[in-house]
């Protein structure tokens, strides 16, 4: 399980050196190999190999009404592998699609990291709470 927030920044050829901790468990669990797809909430899903690969059936699976949801996640998706480095290189089109310029942020949320451009990612918390985005959450207690 992935869990914690890190801020990290883009070199100018638009690789993310993926921090140690993380970098481990993914080779440890996909020997580096990693996708990378686009989300419709404007960020980027970063899964193991083989954790993408159960997702991607599972929608493939799905009825032909979740077709942008498909088109979005399985038509943007690139198979990428961790450098020598530790570094990911990110896709120009999906560095536009997600708005990723210099500073990210890398989300990790179980089984996958989220990667957010910041103003992005805070812009969207805010209007979620704002719109009752806990709710949800109402049998869940800290």
């Amino acid at each position: 399980m992935f869990q914690g927030l890190s801020k990290l920044t883009l070199d100018a050829k638009g690789r993310l050196s993926v921090p140690a901790r993380h970098r481990d468990a993914l080779l440890a669990q996909s020997e580096g190999r990693i996708t990378l797809t686009r989300h419709p909430d404007g960020c980027l899903l970063l899964y193991p190999r083989p954790r993408w690969e159960e997702k991607r059936a599972e929608l493939a699976q799905l009825s032909h009404r979740r077709r942008v949801l498909q088109r979005i996640l399985i038509g943007s998706a690139v198979d990428i592998d961790l450098d020598s480095s530790g570094r990911i290189l990110i896709a120009p089109e999906l560095r536009a699609a997600a708005g990723l310029e210099r500073d990210v942020f890398l989300s990790g949320v179980g089984e996958h990291f989220e990667l957010w451009e910041p103003t992005r990612m805070e812009a969207l918390e805010k209007q979620q709470l704002a719109e009752g985005g806990l709710d949800a959450a109402d049998d869940f207690s800290v």
